[in-house]
C-alpha cells in the first residue's frame, strides 16, 4: 500500500524557502530593477543546458516584445513582473520538478482574457521559428505590449 503524502514534497519546501530568500532579497534591494534583472541571470545560469538554453531564448522574447516588464525571480523561476510587481510570465525548467517537459507560464495579471477559456501555461521542449513566434505573440498579448 502506498504512504499516503502529508504536505508538501522536498521540491515544494525548496520552493517556499527559495520564494522568502527571494522576498527577503528584494525587500533589501526595494524596486532595484537591476537587482531583479541579476537574480533572473543567476538562476538562468544555474540551470541545466536544456533548460538554460529555453530561459535564454525565453528572456530574448521578452526583452524584445515586452521591454517593459520587470525581471526578477519567483519560486526560484526566471519571471517577468508588471510595474506594480505582479508577476504576469514564468518559465518553469523541466528540471525544477524532474518533469519531461518545461513550462512558459502566465499568471493572473496576464492580460490574456479570451471569452470564457484561455490557455494559461505551454509545455516547451524546443525553441523553433514556430514556437518562438508563439511565445512572442503569448508574451506581448498577457504584457499588454501591443502599445
Amino acid at each position: 500500500m502506498a504512504e499516503k503524502s502529508s504536505g508538501l514534497s522536498k521540491d515544494e519546501r525548496d520552493a517556499v524557502k527559495q520564494r522568502a530568500a527571494e522576498l527577503r532579497a528584494q525587500e533589501k534591494a526595494g524596486k532595484n530593477r537591476a537587482a531583479g534583472e541579476e537574480a533572473l541571470r543567476e538562476a538562468i545560469a544555474a540551470l541545466p543546458d536544456d533548460d538554460r538554453i529555453l530561459a535564454e531564448g525565453i528572456d530574448a522574447i521578452v526583452s524584445e516584445v515586452a521591454p517593459h516588464l520587470q525581471r526578477k525571480t519567483w519560486y526560484g523561476f526566471p519571471s517577468y513582473a508588471d510595474d506594480e510587481g505582479k508577476v504576469v510570465v514564468f518559465f518553469k525548467p523541466a528540471s525544477k520538478f524532474a518533469q519531461r517537459f518545461a513550462t512558459l507560464g502566465f499568471e493572473e495579471s496576464a492580460q490574456l482574457d479570451d471569452g470564457d477559456l484561455w490557455a494559461t501555461s505551454f509545455a516547451v521542449l524546443a525553441l523553433t521559428p514556430t514556437t518562438k513566434k508563439t511565445i512572442a505573440e503569448q508574451i506581448r498579448k498577457a504584457a499588454g505590449a501591443a502599445r
